[in-house]
């Protein structure tokens, strides 16, 4: 999400406590629905290579994925149908099967090995994938967010019931009347009101539609729980490697990330990264194992 924008929003936030408290009536751009699902063509993920391992697999057939790290071992299943371009770039990544930029050129390598989690809050996450180390670096190129938010249920929850996405809410309405100051906002204060209170019945699907997300009706997305592997990124489409793995429920991320994963063995390793601090676990090795029938 973009810092900037944010900062921004935080000016105002005490404004729309105070416009949560009163009613107001009005038949404006917030009583209207406007999301359309993207096209979307499923596809079928390929392993190039198949890897080898000595830690013991489930013996569910699927998609895993063996990180070797400085703390022990992580077992993640891969979702090849809830995500499979992701997971498709992510496998490629991990086996040195595609591309990616660094600072001076071109390389073409398992890209996650010796990367370290460089980013991990206790009773949050573990997020790791960046080449530089500072959370600011990535692949070269971006991907697509792969997300079905009705499949979440976003689209039967309404905003005002959701208090996690209010944040988006506010940049909806900050966006839709264009205001960038204080002095924007009380200029257009009656209209503010009334467009805020006509988007609190709004579904949350629609308003995370309004500030730029795009979402599919075809792959069965998966929440943001407790094991949850999700891609990190900085707003809407603007995945690449990074990554990350949740300790706890995350229901504020739904809709947000795509989740493409989930942690099968080594909770107690994933504890342990998140105790031990930022960048001070490092990824020995990321293997890719095809068990699919």
């Amino acid at each position: 999400m973009n810092s900037k924008f944010l900062n921004k929003i935080s000016v105002f936030a005490f404004l729309f406590l105070v416009l949560s408290q009163t009613v107001f009536c009005s038949d404006q751009t917030f009583k209207k629905i406007t999301y359309e699902p993207v096209s979307y063509s499923l596809s079928k993920v390929i392993v190039k290579r198949q890897d080898t391992t000595s830690v013991k697999l489930p013996e569910k057939p699927a998609i895993y994925a063996v990180f070797s790290t400085t703390a022990g071992d992580l077992v993640l299943e891969l979702y090849d149908t809830a995500a499979p371009k992701t997971v498709q770039n992510f496998i490629d990544l991990a086996q040195g099967e595609k591309d990616f930029k660094t600072d001076k050129d071109s390389e073409r390598r398992p890209f996650y090995d010796g990367l370290k989690f460089h980013r991990v809050i206790e009773n949050f996450m573990a997020q790791g994938g960046c080449p530089r180390g500072d959370g600011t670096g990535g692949p070269g190129f971006q991907i697509e967010d792969e997300i079905n938010g009705k499949a979440l249920g976003l689209d039967k929850l309404k905003i005002k019931d959701a208090p996690q996405y209010q944040s988006q809410l506010q940049r909806a309405v900050l966006a839709e009347f264009k205001i960038q100051s204080r002095a924007e906002f009380e200029e257009k204060r009656t209209e503010v009101e009334k467009a805020y209170q006509e988007a609190m019945e709004l579904p949350v699907l629609e308003v995370l539609h309004r500030v730029g997300y795009r979402y599919n009706e075809t792959v069965p997305s998966k929440k943001a729980l407790r094991g949850s592997l999700a891609m990190a990124n900085a707003g809407p489409n603007t995945n690449g490697s990074q990554f990350f793995i949740n300790q706890v429920d995350t229901p504020h991320l739904d809709g947000l990330h795509t989740v493409f994963g989930f942690l099968v063995s080594g909770y107690d390793v994933l504890d342990r990264i998140i105790e031990k601090g930022n960048l001070q676990t490092t990824i020995r090795k990321v293997v890719v194992i095809d068990k699919r029938q």
